[in-house]
């Protein structure tokens, strides 16, 4: 390997330019490199074959947003395990994943790939996630670094974010997720406060000096708009190999607007970040068989599926006569896309199979199946909508399959409403008329309108994009194989015009933050109703919260208390903490979601469940002293199944920077 005194100018300056679209500079083989892939659900790598670009077949793994659902720590470590032997078997060095963004806008077309409304649980995945994949020795990308959370003229546009805003709740995220210590951060095209991300030196001096972040900073593909003035701010290396930047770079270097001093910083965190990928990999490989990092996709999918509403006709009676219609539930190996968002996300499925009604066959239920209506292209596939009604009249329950996919959800656009398509909507609604009891699967990346039909059926399973095997995964949750234990990372309101960011003005090129702290559940604590709030999810089991007990130690505050199961079947329960500050001096929210646990609870047992909450946890960040600060006072913590099912509180008081529990 070349140390950096080794380089000349010439090559340091084409080093931080990139090779190509998927590989660092190698200098004709005299320099290590290093091949970077896309991947957050599944590796997207490309072949060339006499002039043509195919994607290699992966392992499709369920989207982020169903990962998230699960709140598990361990899966989320699991599936980056997974994920990174799949990039063993296609040498690939760096996985370009996962994004933390907030999911500040429901319409956001990419909010699939994003974990949560919340920074603390996007930040505790991801960096479990991390951990996962960086721990079988092949790095990440951590994107995108900032407030890209909008598809629409993200190339343009500002994202204008006050200080304390940006710290509580967008930088939050990657500041949790670097204590996994991330190879590589990836920048984001918008600009910040008018600068872009590729030039945002005061944001990479947040990285490096404040989150402890000692990798390199990487530009999201076709980001950079002046090498020189990015290389001057931090960022390493411009992805991917643009010669129109590069004959600039030289001419910026030449004229004296780049320095010796940035040039070589930038260079020496490119040799450091090939150097580094290449020693994590020393004795590793490939662990999990190609089975094994399926099954890990289908136990993801498991506890990421979402049970809405069940009005008693889950999990269906054994041997029961079902009428499943919708497209959704077995769309053919040529619309797969219906079950996933779009970009460079999208997965060519290893086994291009998804057959509902089979799965549903396999289990003893006699199936009826009628595709009616589907969405895998701007244009409807429209097949016997009368047969599905006739199918729901003599069955004794209907399953409709409906959703979104790559055509509605996908990178570089936004979505123009959160409602269903029409004819969807009103399968829904004429099926329900006409059977006995009705359950509806839903297929999306995020939020949905349901006002059209929620009050009409029976049950609704939020299946997401539930990847390879999700088929069997939801056979097993209707028929109560799976007990179901996925929550939501995101509020799902009645309208988007309930959203807080839909009365907002903005402008071309700018989008004003003007809602502040109140993304999310922190907004609809104000008072605004929601279909299913934030933590909601419901079980085949009855879960009871008892015994909360809180211990002062010095500026941490333990939370114990008991889950009981008051049930006759196991299940795992998401257990929720939220932290309130009584009397602030400044403006907080509400509640603000701060520690979670997913305990499993046996039939009719009871285990304790222990969470920590630490000093910064009851901090915000005052701009009038840039730090955080955790004022004298008392504070409230709430233990709850979701942000409105509140079930245990108590009270501690800080005071000269030591808590004690009030009584």
């Amino acid at each position: 390997m070349k140390k950096l005194e080794e380089l000349s100018v010439q090559e340091k300056l084409r080093l931080i330019c990139g090779k190509d679209n998927w590989h660092t500079e190698d200098f004709g083989g005299k320099l290590e490199s290093i091949s970077v892939s896309d991947g957050p659900v599944g590796l997207r790598t490309m072949k060339e074959t006499d002039g043509e670009w195919t994607t290699i077949p992966a392992v499709a793994f369920p989207s982020v947003e169903v990962l998230a659902n699960t709140w598990n720590i361990e899966l989320a470590k699991g599936m980056g395990e997974a994920l990174a032997d799949e990039c063993y078997d296609r040498s690939v060095d760096i996985l370009l994943a996962p994004g933390v963004n907030i999911k500040r806008d429901a319409r956001n077309g990419r909010n699939f790939e994003y974990f949560s409304e919340d920074p603390v649980v996007a930040g505790e995945m991801a960096k479990a996630y991390i951990m996962g994949v960086q721990g079988r020795g092949i790095g990440v990308c951590l994107k995108h670094f900032l407030c890209n959370n909008l598809e629409d003229d993200r190339l343009h546009q500002s994202s204008d974010v006050d200080e304390r805003t940006l710290r509580e709740i967008y930088y939050r995220p990657f500041e949790i997720a670097c204590e996994a210590k991330p190879v590589s951060v990836m920048c984001s095209y918008n600009r910040i406060n008018g600068v872009y991300a590729s030039e945002n030196r005061k944001g990479f001096k947040v990285l490096r000096e404040e989150f402890g972040f000692d990798g390199a900073i990487i530009s999201d593909w076709f980001a950079v708009r002046n090498r020189a003035k990015s290389a001057m701010a931090g960022l390493d290396l411009e992805m991917p190999f643009s010669p129109e930047n590069y004959e600039q770079l030289k001419a910026d270097y030449e004229a004296g607007k780049l320095t010796d001093e940035a040039l070589d910083a930038c260079a020496g965190r490119v040799l450091s970040l090939i150097s580094r990928c290449k020693k994590m990999q020393e004795g590793k490989g490939a662990v999990l068989s190609v089975e094994e990092r399926k099954e890990r996709a289908r136990a993801v999918a498991a506890e990421g599926m979402v049970l809405l509403k069940n009005e008693g006709v889950l999990p269906l009676s054994e041997g029961a006569k079902l009428a499943v219609s919708g497209m959704y539930a077995a769309p053919g190996k040529e619309n797969l896309n219906m079950l996933a968002g779009g970009g460079s996300s999208q997965v060519e499925w290893l086994e291009p199979e998804f057959d509902l009604p089979a799965r549903l066959k396999e289990r003893g239920f006699a199936v009826l199946f009628e595709g009616a209506v589907g969405f895998n292209r701007p244009e409807f596939l429209r097949h016997d909508g009368r047969r599905a009604l006739l199918q729901a009249s003599e069955s004794e329950v209907s399953i409709v399959c409906v959703g979104t996919g790559a055509f509605v959800e996908y990178e570089d656009g936004d979505r123009e409403r959160l409602h269903l398509a029409l004819a969807q909507e009103r399968l829904i609604r004429e099926v329900a008329a006409h059977s006995a009891h009705t359950v509806v699967v839903l297929f999306a990346g995020a939020a949905v309108e349901m006002n059209e039909w929620a009050d009409n059926v029976d049950a609704i399973l939020f299946a997401g994009f539930p990847g390879m095997g999700g088929d069997a995964v939801i056979a097993d949750i209707l028929s109560g194989k799976i007990n179901p234990s996925g929550k939501l990372t995101e509020s799902f309101p009645y309208f988007y015009e309930d959203c807080p960011v839909c009365q907002l003005t903005s402008k071309i090129g700018v989008t004003r933050y003007k809602e502040g702290l109140d993304v999310g559940y922190r907004f609809y604590d104000g008072g605004i109703p929601v279909r299913f709030p934030f933590g909601h999810g419901l079980s085949y089991s009855a879960f009871n919260y008892s015994g909360l007990s809180l211990k002062a130690e010095g500026q941490e505050v333990a939370v114990r208390l008991f889950v009981e199961n008051d049930s006759a079947r196991a299940g795992k329960e998401v257990v929720e903490v939220y932290v309130r500050e009584c009397a602030p001096l400044v403006y907080r929210p509400q509640k603000e979601l701060k520690a979670f646990a997913k305990p499993i609870v046996s039939a009719y047992g009871s285990v304790p469940v222990e969470l920590k909450l630490k000093f910064k946890d009851f901090a915000h960040w005052s701009t009038g002293e840039d730090r955080w600060v955790a004022d004298d006072g008392v504070y409230e913590i709430l233990v709850g199944a979701s942000a409105e099912d509140i079930r245990l509180k108590g009270k501690v008081k800080l005071e000269d920077g030591k808590f004690t529990v009030l009584k």
